[in-house]
């Protein structure tokens, strides 16, 4: 049973895996910037204070990549193939508070940025344990930035058959991350939503998809349906109605 929750520990997923061990918090869970800006981030090693903050950084689809470890003992970061000073560096505050630090953003570094540390004391049969924290979630925008395409599909023929149907909004953009909201008569949907994470696609852009489940006889009373999508200050949104399917 411990080699299992050590096994867990070292997914990416993980925030806490036993009791004992370290929490590691990171802040703030989302920061949106305009290129060119700089951006920091914090990472709390909680009980850790001897060993040293790492940091990765991970694109929706793809694997984690390995930016840099620090430890307030040492003069300079050691980092990941492919990242270097004076773009990517980090500082601490304390010996458990460390702090991420990317210069001159670029949409490239659109990304969630996930902080660990080993946890040597949480358990006497498992010698390190590795310890996630929550990430956060980096977008970069600009005002070139394109806003995103939207697409929405009505219920199909067989679902409106039952109680419930499901409307679908597909939304295309430049860079993996996106806020997607609901609207149901001008109002704000708060639950029967499920939207997916970006999938890259062939041509370089990211797909997201958005799920609303709602009453059929909210649909056949012509209710209209809105899908928002934002990016930063870009926004898109499109409607959705049973005798305008879909309007523009």
């Amino acid at each position: 049973m411990d080699n299992m929750l050590g096994t867990l520990c070292s997914l990416i997923t993980a925030l806490t895996c036993v009791s004992g061990v370290t929490v590691v918090t990171q802040k703030p869970p989302v920061v949106s910037v305009g290129k060119g800006n700089i951006v920091t981030m914090d990472c709390n090693l909680g009980t850790v204070t001897g060993s040293a903050a790492r940091w990765y950084k991970q694109i929706p689809g793809r694997a984690p990549q390995f930016v840099l470890l620090y430890h307030h003992s040492y003069s300079s970061p050691t980092y990941g193939s492919g990242f270097s000073s004076p773009k990517f560096t980090s500082t601490h505050q304390s010996q458990s508070d460390y702090r991420l630090i990317i210069n001159n953003v670029e949409d490239g570094d659109s990304a969630v940025y996930y902080c660990n540390t080993w946890d040597s004391s949480a358990n006497q049969w498992v010698s390190n344990t590795v310890v996630f924290g929550q990430g956060t979630k980096l977008i970069v925008t600009s005002s070139s930035l394109p806003p995103p395409v939207l697409t929405v599909f009505p219920p199909s023929s067989t679902e409106l058959q039952s109680n419930k149907v499901s409307l679908v909004c597909l939304s295309s953009q430049s860079v993996p991350f996106a806020d997607v909201t609901w609207l149901a008569a001008g109002s704000p949907v708060s639950s029967g939503i499920s939207t997916s994470t970006a999938a890259q696609q062939p041509d370089q852009t990211f797909q997201i998809s958005s799920y609303l489940e709602i009453q059929t006889s909210d649909w056949n009373m012509d209710k209209v349906y809105t899908c928002k999508v934002s990016l930063g200050s870009q926004s898109s949104e499109k409607n959705i109605n049973k005798s305008n399917c879909p309007t523009e």
